[in-house]
């Protein structure tokens, strides 16, 4: 499997910061180490153009980020103090899911091992997401002719909000997200599909919500490729997300999406979205879960070689 990651994925915080950056680099030692990914399908993207993000976000937000003129009230709800390295990380990762959807049109499936950065709304960042990465991609694999219809699949804790409002009114585009009914964002907006959730649910009724809910989402869009948001902020002992998940439940949830969308042979990118484990390695193992399960699958036992 070809998958997006450039070393500038990681960049320095300030000490006690809760974001673990260091999840970025632990999760591609991982996948290499464990010959899930080889080195030599390890493709870097480019910073992403400043109009490429202009498809989802307005010129006054981008000038703003781009000149470091935010308001302190915007940095705060970014929640990472501005710097250059940080734009250059956001366009990169943006970048990164891109070249990760075009990979996966042409494989099957593909990831970024970053993105999903689901909160970032068209004029701010929000709930450290700075560009939505997701919603960049889907504008520019439409502009592009190269789809008509996408669904994304969030199963992150915290709903997709961004995501969500961006395609609000846009039919071409599915929504779909299961999330914690009390947990960030506090006002929610509207996917096509919302399954909020309990806190403290255990993993019989979560994968039941998934059940239930995942056939009819895919059913219901006709895509032309899916983002799967995976999330791992579900598993018990996460800083902030409030269910009592297993690893198991995760990695059974991660077999169901994968399974489901390969068996319609639709192309699949993988996300990560959030994750707050008790360290960024956990994190990035968690996170692995879902290229482990891809593998077991027999989906990226051949790699295709980088381009």
């Amino acid at each position: 499997m070809r998958v997006s990651y450039h070393e500038d994925y990681v960049i320095p915080l300030p000490p006690r910061h809760s974001f673990p950056m260091p999840k970025f680099s632990a999760l591609r030692d991982l996948l290499v180490e464990e010959a899930i990914v080889s080195p030599d399908n390890i493709v870097a993207p480019e910073e992403a153009d400043w109009d490429l993000l202009g498809l989802v976000h307005t010129r006054s937000y981008l000038e703003s980020l781009r000149c470091g003129s935010m308001a302190m009230s915007a940095i705060r709800r970014m929640g990472f103090p501005w710097t250059q390295a940080l734009v250059r990380r956001s366009r990169l990762a943006v970048q990164g899911t891109v070249n990760a959807a075009r990979m996966a049109l042409e494989d099957g499936v593909s990831g970024n091992l970053a993105g999903g950065t689901h909160h970032a709304m068209p004029d701010h960042a929000q709930g450290f997401c700075v560009l939505n990465d997701t919603a960049i991609a889907i504008r520019f694999l439409q502009e592009s002719g190269l789809i008509r219809r996408a669904l994304v699949i969030d199963l992150d804790v915290h709903q997709g909000n961004g995501t969500a409002k961006i395609f609000e009114h846009d039919q071409s585009v599915y929504t779909f997200s299961v999330h914690g009914e009390k947990n960030f964002p506090l006002r929610k907006e509207r996917s096509t599909r919302d399954v909020p959730l309990p806190d403290h649910m255990e993993d019989a009724d979560y994968l039941r919500a998934i059940d239930t809910h995942l056939p009819s989402a895919l059913n219901e869009s006709e895509p032309d490729i899916v983002f799967y948001v995976q999330g791992v902020d579900i598993v018990k002992g996460d800083k902030f997300g409030r269910l009592n998940v297993s690893r198991g439940c995760l990695r059974a949830r991660d077999e169901r999406v994968i399974r489901s969308v390969a068996e319609r042979g639709i192309p699949l990118v993988l996300l990560l979205g959030g994750g707050y484990a008790a360290t960024p390695e956990l994190t990035a193992d968690l996170h692995a879960e879902m290229h482990r399960a891809a593998a077991s699958l027999g989906l990226i036992s051949s790699p295709q070689p980088a381009s």
